[in-house]
């Protein structure tokens, strides 16, 4: 068949996992991600990638460099090539969209996506009492920076501590909780065994952080070091961020994969990227069991792909947490039985903060190229599960051009928002909740709550009664009534 030569393709695709003893032995971030990229030459078999870049994207990180991509342009002698830098809370999906973009439209030729972490590192020195030392860069701004439209946590959920990602989401876990009808005990069993699977697949992944093969027991119970963190998740459910892990992406065009003589049987396509980049803070939804923009952006990139659900033979699904898995699997329509993960996810394959997606890649594209001909789907959230991006990949390219779609107004269009109330005394009903845990127990209960004109509110208890009745009660949908003072009453 043949393609037009603007067509945008994966030609090269590295991972890089840093498991150094010794911290004075490990490479910082920026380290890793320059090995991600060249790693990912090598791989195109074209080290002539790198100093050819026309631009550089790197997603924000842990780390203090001001323009990552400028350091990295330097390196490879890419002189002539724009940084961009995509602060936290742009999607990760957002970098391939626009690269794809930028090739299909004649704005670039070769485009470098990079990101990592060394967090490991990091923490290694801070229990040896040293300071991981890292390259100082202040001074340099990107070319472009990608910053995200609004806030993503509500004030009143920071005073009252669901600004902490595993306290949100295990609130969000309880309201799925609820709508699935799912008894406490039975819901504790059916996100461990979630987690298994993500742990199975992690064991057999050469790149993974944690490839032990964990349980089910072991997951779901505080036993062995694995704490509660917020009810009903433990240490075990939860992204692991204190690891070093990086990746580097290369795309061109068709022409200049061609021209460059890339192996044909490298390239992967991206055949659809579709975001969606509505914020709206979790207190403020409507319905704390939907995403819409997931539903969506899915449907997009099917539309605009001519890809069918049925067709997506493999899934690397955002795995944050268990409940942004379960809101996407309702939203694009995946059968609880399908394969979710390639890579093991983001608590056993390894979740640097905002580098994750770009391993699912690197990972997802060893997979297509074992699998000539077949589809896969790369899934991204950002903030908690507040924007959405999908993305679909093949060895073929799709039936229709590449497209990268913003699916904002849609998901919009099919939110329902409430006002959130302060300082509100009276009746309301609770719409969900989370126990959050320090390392002695229970720290306090945190309540969203409907009141009856409409409007929500958050309040919270530090009462130890009602923190262990919260773990063993169905509190969802019960009358509750917010006293003076702080004062909490269950009915």
């Amino acid at each position: 068949m043949s393609l037009d030569p603007r067509t945008p393709v994966l030609v090269g695709a590295g991972s890089i996992t840093q498991r150094e003893k010794d911290p004075a032995d490990a490479r910082e971030p920026i380290e890793l991600m320059i090995a991600g990229l060249r790693k990912a030459a090598d791989d195109a078999g074209c080290p002539e990638l790198l100093s050819r870049a026309d631009s550089i994207l790197v997603p924000k990180g842990l780390w203090g460099y001001s323009d990552p991509a400028r350091i990295i342009a330097d390196r490879f002698g890419a002189a002539d090539a724009r940084t961009i830098l995509a602060e936290i809370g742009v999607l990760q999906t957002t970098l391939f969209g626009t690269a794809g973009r930028d090739i299909s439209q004649g704005r670039a030729d070769i485009v470098l996506i990079a990101g990592g972490e060394a967090r490991h590192r990091e923490m290694q020195a801070l229990h040896a009492g040293n300071e991981a030392a890292a390259s100082e860069q202040h001074d340099v701004e990107p070319t472009q920076t990608l910053r995200p439209a609004d806030e993503i946590i509500h004030p009143l959920e920071n005073e009252h501590g669901l600004g902490m990602p595993v306290n949100q989401y295990s609130a969000i876990e309880v309201a799925l909780r609820f709508a699935d009808g799912r008894e406490i005990e039975e819901h504790r069993d059916e996100i461990a065994e979630l987690g298994a699977r993500f742990a199975a697949v992690a064991k057999n992944n050469p790149d993974a952080w944690d490839r032990d093969g964990l349980g089910k027991d072991g997951i779901r119970n505080p036993i062995d070091g694995n704490r509660m963190l917020a009810f009903p998740y433990t240490k075990r459910h939860a992204s692991q961020w204190n690891v070093d892990q990086a990746a580097g992406l290369i795309l061109t065009s068709v022409e200049t994969a061609e021209e460059l003589g890339i192996a044909r049987e490298r390239w992967v396509f991206p055949l659809a990227v579709a975001d969606s980049n509505f914020m709206i803070s979790m207190s403020e939804r409507g319905r704390l069991d939907r995403s819409p923009g997931f539903h969506h952006a899915a449907k997009k990139v099917f539309e605009t792909s001519g890809v069918t659900r049925d067709g997506v033979r493999h899934r690397e699904i955002y795995s944050c947490f268990p409940a942004a898995v379960r809101l996407q699997m309702r939203e694009i329509g995946i059968e609880a039985d399908a394969d979710i993960s390639v890579t093991g996810g983001m608590t056993f394959g390894g979740g640097p903060l905002n580098n994750f997606v770009l391993q699912s890649v690197a990972k997802m594209a060893e997979v297509l190229r074992g699998d000539a001909g077949s589809i896969g789907m790369v899934t991204a959230v950002s903030g908690y599960v507040t924007k959405q991006g999908v993305s679909l990949w093949s060895t073929e390219p799709g039936a229709k051009p590449f497209v990268f779609s913003d699916v904002s107004g849609a998901a919009e269009a099919d939110a329902e928002r409430v006002d959130v109330a302060t300082n509100y005394r009276g009746k309301a009903t609770v719409a969900t909740y989370t126990v959050i845990f320090n390392r002695e127990g229970p720290e306090k209960t945190v309540f969203i709550c409907n009141l009856p004109d409409g409007r929500r509110t958050i309040v919270s208890s530090e009462e130890r009664a009602l923190a262990e009745l919260a773990m063993e009660e169905e509190l969802c949908g019960r009358p509750i009534v917010l006293g003076e003072g702080g004062r909490v009453e269950i009915y």
